[in-house]
C-alpha cells in the first residue's frame, strides 16, 4: 500500500451556498441548462458553445453578475465566460441574462483553476478578468490568494498572443503583490509604464460597492498586462 501523502490543495475561495430567492431557484432550474457549463475534464469547443467565432473573455468571481451582464450587453461582439462559486450570484446573473436577453454569456459553477486547466483550450482567450477577489486579509492566509505563479503560468497558456489580463482590487497590499507577480512573469508586460497601475477603462463598470468606496476615499487599483 502506498504511503504517499496527498496534500490538500490550498483553495483561494470558500464555496458559499447562501439563501436563494424563488427567482434564483427558478433560474437555476430553467435557465442554467441553456447557459450553464457543467464541469468535466473535457475541453470545450468555444465556437460550438457560442455558435459563432468571436472575441472571448473569461471572468473569475463575478459576484452578483451585474457588472458582467453590463459588459456583455455593451460588447455584443464579444463572448463572456463567467466563473463563480456563489450560487445566489449564479442565479442572479441567470435572471439578468433572461431579462436583458443576453446570448453572449455562459456560466461555470466550479473551481476556476480546474476549469482553466481542464476545459479551456490553450490560446483561446482574448482577455482574463479578475475584479475584487477575496483579499484574504491576514498574512497567514495570503497563500490562499488566487493571484499566484501557478495561475499566471496557466494564463500564459490559455491567452492568445497579445491577450490581456485585467485585475482590480481595493486592497493596496494585494495590488502590490499582483504587480510584483505579474512583473516577474516572463510572459506578460505592463500596458502602462513599469510598476504603474492603469486607469479604470470604460468597459469595467463601477460597482455600487466601488462608488461607496470612492465617497469614503478608498483606493482602487487596476492592473492591465498583455501577453508578449
Amino acid at each position: 500500500m502506498s504511503t504517499t501523502k496527498h496534500l490538500r490543495k490550498v483553495r483561494s475561495f470558500v464555496r458559499r451556498q447562501g439563501r436563494l430567492t424563488k427567482g434564483q431557484l427558478r433560474a437555476l432550474d430553467e435557465i442554467w441548462p441553456v447557459y450553464g457549463i457543467e464541469y468535466n475534464e473535457q475541453l470545450l469547443d468555444l465556437d460550438l458553445l457560442f455558435k459563432r467565432q468571436a472575441r472571448r473573455v473569461l471572468e473569475v468571481g463575478f459576484g452578483n453578475g451585474t457588472s458582467l451582464a453590463e459588459m456583455a450587453k455593451s460588447q455584443p461582439e464579444s463572448d463572456f465566460i463567467g466563473i463563480e462559486v456563489h450560487r445566489p450570484g449564479i442565479g442572479n446573473l441567470l435572471l439578468q441574462i433572461e431579462t436583458q436577453e443576453l446570448t453572449n454569456i455562459r456560466l461555470c459553477y466550479h473551481d476556476a483553476i480546474e476549469v482553466l486547466q481542464q476545459q479551456i483550450p490553450d490560446h483561446s482567450l482574448d482577455q482574463f478578468q479578475l475584479f475584487f477577489p477575496d483579499p484574504w486579509q491576514k498574512k497567514r492566509h495570503h497563500k490562499r490568494r488566487i493571484v499566484q505563479p501557478p495561475l499566471l503560468d496557466l494564463l500564459a497558456k490559455k491567452l492568445k498572443k497579445g491577450g490581456t489580463i485585467h485585475m482590480a482590487t481595493d486592497w493596496e497590499n494585494y495590488a502590490i503583490q499582483m504587480m510584483a507577480q505579474l512583473n516577474r512573469h516572463p510572459a506578460f508586460e505592463n500596458s502602462q509604464q513599469e510598476n504603474q497601475f492603469a486607469p479604470r477603462p470604460d468597459y469595467r463598470p463601477l460597482t455600487h460597492f466601488e462608488r461607496r468606496g470612492h465617497r469614503l476615499g478608498h483606493g482602487v487599483w487596476d492592473l492591465i498586462f498583455h501577453q508578449k
